[in-house]
């Protein structure tokens, strides 16, 4: 598939991985919704890295946790750019928590925003779509979900039901629209934490080092490119997730 002139929204695309998935698309030629709730200067400069290279682009503000929030985003990004033909789901909460100190509020802001917005905002991006067009749903899971853990628990209950969403999707949404995932590792550091963090992680690492953005989003473009793989999971852990 020649990704050039295709329009995408990638939610979270102001920040860490989702900026780097919406350069990479740039990179493609593809133009682009750069979604953000409240990193609204990070969205700007994403887009004004987007524009430089001559590609258009846009910053839209939704805040995902809302009820129907999904499909008014859908909405405003087709009046923005035209008819999408690529929905990247990559806006997450990544809070820490453990079992004795869950609290409700938690539990569902990050149900909301991890699993329920990229399932509505599936359903509406396919709507738009219809069964003629061809069309990509591409979801950011998370390498570490399949290891237990004693935290982050609500964050990998919520990647790890992502997971089985994008297969389901992928039989649900064929033959015209193909639904997959990228699952990162050690891509970027946790907010807070620096490279001794990571050359650290890396020792645990079967590849003995951590991976990169532009890593991650050679998976992605592999995918987008593709018209014939759906259902499918790419690790790019560096075998971390094995």
């Amino acid at each position: 598939m020649d990704l050039s002139g295709k329009a995408a929204l990638v939610t979270g695309g102001g920040i860490r991985l989702g900026k780097g998935i919406a350069l990479a698309l740039a990179g493609q030629r593809v133009r682009l919704v750069v979604h953000y709730n409240r990193s609204e200067a990070g969205a700007e400069d994403t887009v004004q890295q987007i524009r430089a290279l001559g590609v258009e682009a846009v910053t839209l503000q939704a805040d995902l946790a809302l009820a129907g929030m999904a499909p008014n985003l859908i909405r405003r990004a087709i009046d923005a750019l035209g008819p999408l033909d690529f929905l990247i789901n990559s806006a997450a909460i990544f809070d820490a928590d453990s079992p004795a100190g869950m609290t409700d509020a938690a539990w569902d802001e990050q149900f909301a925003v991890n699993l329920k917005a990229p399932f509505f905002l599936s359903l509406a991006f396919a709507a738009q779509v219809g069964r003629e067009r061809r069309a990509q749903i591409l979801n950011v899971a998370d390498a570490s979900v399949g290891r237990p853990a004693a935290t982050h628990l609500i964050y990998r209950l919520t990647k790890a039901a992502l997971v089985h969403m994008t297969k389901d999707l992928a039989i649900a949404l064929a033959p015209n629209i193909q639904v997959n995932a990228v699952a990162p590792g050690a891509i970027l550091p946790p907010v807070g934490q620096g490279q001794a963090y990571m050359d650290e992680l890396a020792k645990k690492i079967p590849a003995l080092r951590v991976g990169s953005p532009e890593e991650l989003a050679k998976a992605m473009l592999y995918l987008l490119h593709s018209d014939f793989v759906t259902g499918e999971i790419i690790y790019v852990s560096g075998g971390a997730h094995l």
